[in-house]
């Protein structure tokens, strides 16, 4: 087991994903054959890490909080670095009842997050709802996302995901608001936000439409069953296009 720990170590170091996935599942079959709970907690941080990598933010995010009381791992990164992962993976990941009540309220959170220059500030401006903070501090942690290795070939990515996430809990709370009203409450021009909405709702991030002469964002946000009879859909033309080429793969 500890061989297999080491060779993640040596994957992760030069950026290995294929030897990263087989260590992992190699790893897990022997923990069937039988294992110690704290080799069994590290495994966790290790696939957590993997996840974060491959961009799979949220099983990450679930990996990291299973460990936060058992962290071991101090041969990956220290505690701070462990905690400053956690907190930016959930974030983007989890509803506000859960951001609550595993990651803002989270003992073992508070007791790090003051250290990292600006995460407790991100974390808490964005549950209660003090967008202009919010910027502030996503403006100042921008850099050290940039510059984490992992997080690095994401940056752009995450950078997304995370004004989702706090464009749409802003107009949850709205059926209608102004453009101005929503640029002041972010601290930021007219022109910014008009252009950040255009680029959200075309690309299906944000489900609101603008009204550029009355200067006004109407919110439109589909029900959950409609929400799913468009996925239906949408999956079925994937299939019958998948079929289709399969039938004349076999008919040559």
């Amino acid at each position: 087991m500890d061989l297999v720990f080491y060779t993640l170590q040596l994957a992760f170091f030069y950026m290995d994903f294929d030897l990263i996935s087989k260590s992992i599942d190699k790893a897990k079959n022997l923990f069937e054959e039988g294992g110690d709970w704290e080799r069994k907690n590290r495994l966790k941080v290790y696939e957590g890490l993997y996840c974060m990598s491959s961009r799979n933010f949220k099983k990450a995010a679930d990996l990291f909080l299973d460990s936060i009381s058992t962290f071991t791992t101090y041969e990956l990164f220290p505690y701070d670095t462990f905690i400053f992962y956690t907190v930016l993976t959930s974030i983007i990941s989890l509803d506000r009842v859960s951001l609550k009540k595993k990651v803002v309220d989270a003992p073992e959170i508070l007791t790090v997050i003051g250290k990292i220059q600006y995460l407790s500030e991100f974390l808490n401006s964005l549950y209660d709802c003090q967008y202009k903070s919010f910027f502030s501090a996503f403006a100042g942690l921008t850099e050290q996302i940039k510059l984490d290795r992992y997080l690095h070939p994401h940056f752009r990515y995450y950078m997304r995901e995370v004004r989702t996430v706090v464009y749409s809990q802003f107009l949850e709370s709205y059926k209608s608001v102004t453009i101005e009203a929503m640029a002041k409450a972010f601290g930021v021009t007219v022109d910014f936000i008009d252009m950040e909405l255009s680029r959200f709702i075309s690309a299906g991030k944000l489900h609101c439409k603008i009204d550029k002469v009355a200067g006004v964002l109407e919110t439109n946000r589909p029900d959950a069953k409609n929400a799913l009879y468009q996925a239906t859909i949408k999956q079925g033309d994937f299939l019958l296009n998948r079929i289709q080429k399969l039938s004349r793969v076999i008919d040559l």
